[in-house]
């Protein structure tokens, strides 16, 4: 499988992500968790069927010491008992501002009210803005078709 277009090797592909990595950059320096940080790439990529992000982000995360059982539960982590509190918060405010088209009103009051409860203000600013950073890398790999499978933890950085 080929991607539509070649977003490694385009100068104007280059420009925008550049911009998306530095955006990610400051998430990834914040104060929010770095096994949420991943956990929550992962939901939203799984979510918008971007195997490429998929690819990525379970392969970090077990690089950086994550569990396999905490990975292969992360889509029913409603029903699992391994994410802790916060973790369950943040991945529920990245299903819903993930899936923001498809829910009238947006994130409701009471998931935004458990986030708050459990992250502050900075790790709430950082999981907002990594919910809109995951979802336009996903956007564009699901629309170019970005092949999964062949990522390298490390590989861009």
């Amino acid at each position: 499988m080929n991607a539509r277009l070649n977003v490694f090797g385009s100068p104007a592909a280059g420009k925008v992500l550049k911009h998306f990595i530095a955006a990610n950059k400051v998430v990834a320096d914040s104060p929010l968790p770095a096994a949420t940080q991943e956990l929550v790439k992962i939901r939203a990529s799984q979510i918008n069927g971007c195997g490429y992000c998929t690819d990525m982000h379970t392969k970090d995360a077990v690089a950086a010491g994550e569990t396999a059982t905490r990975l292969h539960l992360v889509a029913a982590w409603r029903e699992a008992t391994v994410f802790t509190d916060a973790e369950r918060a943040a991945l529920e405010l990245a299903e819903q501002g993930t899936r923001i088209a498809d829910a009238a009103g947006g994130v409701s009051d009471e998931v935004w009210q458990n986030a708050a409860k459990h992250h502050d203000e900075e790790q709430l600013i950082a999981l907002v803005s990594l919910i809109a950073v995951i979802n336009a890398f996903n956007r564009l790999n699901v629309i170019v078709q970005q092949p999964a499978g062949d990522y390298q933890p490390g590989q861009f950085g």
